[in-house]
């Protein structure tokens, strides 16, 4: 038993028990005695033994535990969606097991087969960035386990047992194009990322609405799709300072490419914003650390997390026989000006 976990049959051998007494008295059943119930958990508490949270779980039908499957646990934003997760699930008395995708869709797909391996009541998970086929969501809705999908959603797939819980992109995205012209910018620069994301997708539409609305014509060449990084945010900026006319603004579609943006611009010898205002989208930690501080729009990614869990709670007790879901929650954004774009 050195190199293993010890089990309720190891157990029973050493006692000469049966493993069902074993079972019984580490319940602490009435029918086993109290002598026999101590020389249980001391054997018990000497080999270490734990129970199989799983067997166990399968015994009883359910498991209290909720999947969640994130693209990636690095910057702020989805930490934080975590964070408000792990606390809701805790103060509903759910465990949570959680996977990381790292933006590949393959890899998305295995964890989506561990969580339901795992008897999971209940799966939260934002699209890995690489995701265009989704075979396997369609498989959790078969099999009716409630899936909330939150921020990266999955747009018309839908079920009894589907919902979401999204910031609201689109007008996120106006308000940034709005308060850039407000500032007196006219030639706006948008960086996007991959437009079957329903985020990017929203943003680029609220991007393009604002300028329209405002009398501003559409310039396809200020709208660069990039890597959502740092090294993409540069390399998008230095493509658009070579223009004849070059941007007085950029909005980003996420903070790293922004930092990016810069990074680039301050290399050409510009400021920011004199030169160029920079906005970015989802109010990282670090926005508050730049030179000079950058504006972004909060996706409000903790309360993201706490709504998500409340939802797939409502759809839990709704039961395997609910007939329509909750309906998919949008939070409203919020844009925090700061140095990066305060041209006035």
């Amino acid at each position: 038993m050195a190199n293993r976990r010890a089990s309720i049959t190891d157990l029973a051998k050493t006692l000469g028990l049966s493993p069902s007494t074993i079972s019984r008295a580490l319940s602490d059943h009435d029918d086993v005695s109290e002598a026999t119930k101590a020389r249980v958990r001391q054997l018990a508490e000497e080999l270490h033994y734990q129970p199989n949270q799983l067997a166990a779980a399968l015994r009883r039908g359910r498991s209290n535990t909720l999947g969640v499957l994130v693209p990636h646990i690095t910057g702020h934003f989805f930490p934080q969606v975590v964070h408000g997760i792990a606390t809701e699930a805790a103060k509903l008395g759910y465990n949570v097991m959680i996977c990381q995708s790292n933006e590949d869709a393959r890899q998305e797909q295995k964890n989506i087969d561990l969580l339901m391996n795992s008897q999971v009541e209940g799966i939260l998970v934002s699209l890995a960035n690489t995701t265009q086929s989704f075979g396997h969501f369609e498989a959790v809705r078969q099999q009716n386990i409630p899936l909330v999908f939150f921020d990266r959603a999955v747009e018309d797939f839908s079920g009894s047992n589907v919902s979401a819980v999204v910031i609201d992109d689109y007008q996120g995205a106006y308000q940034v194009v709005t308060h850039l012209i407000e500032q007196g910018c006219t030639r706006i620069a948008h960086f996007s990322g991959p437009l079957h994301l329903s985020i990017h997708k929203n943003r680029h539409q609220g991007y393009r609405d604002a300028l329209t609305a405002h009398g501003l014509p559409v310039d396809e060449e200020l709208i660069v799709f990039c890597e959502m990084n740092q090294k993409g945010g540069t390399q998008a900026m230095r493509q658009l300072l070579k223009l004849s006319q070059r941007p007085d603004a950029v909005f980003s579609s996420n903070d790293l490419a922004a930092i990016g943006a810069i990074q680039a611009v301050k290399s050409a010898r510009l400021r920011v914003p004199r030169d160029v205002a920079v906005v970015g989208f989802s109010n990282e930690m670090f926005t508050l650390l730049t030179e000079p501080m950058l504006s972004s729009v909060d996706q409000r990614c903790e309360q993201m997390g706490k709504t998500a869990v409340q939802l797939l709670q409502k759809m839990l007790k709704g039961g395997p026989n609910r007939q329509t879901p909750p309906k998919p929650i949008v939070l409203k954004p919020k844009l925090l000006v700061r140095e990066s774009s305060q041209k006035r």
